[in-house]
C-alpha cells in the first residue's frame, strides 16, 4: 500500500471539499442579503411578507376579473 499516494488523495479531497465550503458559504451570505433586501422592498409596498401569498392570490383574482371585463366589453364579431 502506498501511504504517500494515499495520503495525496486525502488531501486532494479535503482541499476539494473545504474549497466547496467557502463557496457554499459565501453563496449562502449572497442568498440571505437578497432575501433581507428582498423582504425590505416588499414591506416598502405597505405588504407584510407573511401576507404575501394571500396578496399574490388577490393580485391573481384581480387580473383575471380585469381580463373577464375586457373580454365582455369587446364586441362581438
Amino acid at each position: 500500500m502506498n501511504y504517500e499516494n494515499n495520503l495525496k488523495i486525502l488531501k486532494d479531497k479535503l482541499d476539494r471539499l473545504k474549497n466547496m465550503k467557502y463557496k457554499s458559504e459565501a453563496r449562502l451570505e449572497q442568498l440571505n442579503s437578497q432575501k433581507k433586501d428582498i423582504l425590505a422592498e416588499i414591506e416598502k409596498l405597505g405588504i407584510k411578507p407573511e401576507d404575501l401569498e394571500s396578496e399574490i392570490s388577490n393580485l391573481k383574482n384581480e387580473i383575471d376579473k380585469l381580463f373577464d371585463e375586457a373580454n365582455n366589453l369587446m364586441p362581438r364579431l
